[in-house]
């Protein structure tokens, strides 16, 4: 049995007639009275009664009938949702991210993909820059937010640039000023993240200090940013943070602008190898927002490569 004879047989038990059958299927009365007949033979029933006036369905038609549009219904739902998965419309993506990119770029990717994408299935996991690398080549995740360097190898482009800032307890003697020098921190405990999470921000903070004339005494060590901030609601001690962290408001905290020029820090995007359809979008709704732009091998729908839109 063939989906033809299906399709031949639904078309004729709906019309009850050969001739307006053949016509809705586009093919001479002779051929499909010939598909049924050998349907009928396969099936070993009769489908339809035939008279020289009428065609009614055999109660094992009926039945055959009833059966056949459900099967036909799934078969179009089936071919509906390849498409859609092959236009990258339905599936899954596993993302990572590091606590801070959830202040600044990541939501705003988020809340574009989802508009365009509702039905693709989001899993979000929060990691930091080092388990997310580790995560990626393992194929654990499909893309991923985190703080450069990126290891060689991996597809990364950089989508968020911000400079750095000072948080610091409310009640600090510096927290009524407009801008902070960085050197009237020399003396404060600092609350750090351990390096081995972040190498490249880690760096450049205690690169930052050095330059004002001192190393930061790290009193705490926190690996989420949002805790770091909240050690520093609690005074034990100062931080330096992205930019970004001020869109974390957390009672008991300031945040202050330095006078030194500050080194600008980064987010980058980071994605598997063979991408999937729906990775396909993701990485065009995400260089969209970011003012970037998007090179895909148009035979294979792979080998995507992320370029600013102006270079």
């Amino acid at each position: 049995m063939e989906l033809r004879h299906l399709r031949y047989f639904i078309a004729v038990a709906e019309e009850l007639n050969f001739t307006r059958a053949a016509e809705k299927l586009h093919i001479a009365q002779p051929p499909l009275s010939q598909q049924i007949q050998q349907l009928e033979a396969e099936l070993g029933f009769q489908l339809f009664r035939r008279t020289k006036r009428t065609v009614t369905l055999t109660e094992a038609g009926q039945v055959f009938f009833e059966e056949s549009q459900k099967i036909l219904l799934q078969l179009d739902r089936a071919i509906q949702l390849g498409q859609q998965t092959n236009r990258g419309e339905l599936g899954q993506l596993r993302i990572g991210f590091v606590s801070s990119a959830s202040h600044n770029v990541v939501p705003a990717i988020l809340q574009a993909f989802r508009t365009l994408h509702p039905a693709v299935k989001l899993e979000l996991r929060e990691m930091t820059t080092n388990e997310q690398l580790q995560r990626l080549r393992e194929g654990q995740i499909d893309i991923g937010f985190l703080r450069p360097p990126v290891d060689e190898g991996i597809n990364s482009e950089i989508v968020f640039r911000e400079p750095l800032i000072v948080a610091l307890p409310q009640t600090h003697q510096l927290a009524d000023r407009a801008q902070v020098e960085l050197r009237q921190l020399s003396t404060e405990p600092f609350i750090l993240f351990p390096r081995s999470l972040a190498p490249g921000l880690y760096d450049r903070i205690i690169s930052f200090c050095q330059q004002a004339g001192f190393s930061p005494i790290a009193s705490q060590e926190a690996i989420q940013m949002q805790t770091i901030v909240s050690l520093v609601a609690a005074s034990m001690g100062v931080a330096i943070v992205p930019e970004s962290m001020q869109n974390f408001q957390r009672c008991g905290v300031v945040y202050k602008h330095l006078q030194e020029p500050s080194p600008i820090v980064s987010i980058a995007l980071i994605w598997c190898d063979n991408p999937t359809p729906v990775l396909l979008r993701f990485l065009e709704v995400a260089t969209q927002s970011c003012g970037l732009g998007i090179k895909t091998d148009t035979e294979t729908g792979l080998g995507v490569k992320l370029r600013e839109a102006n270079s």
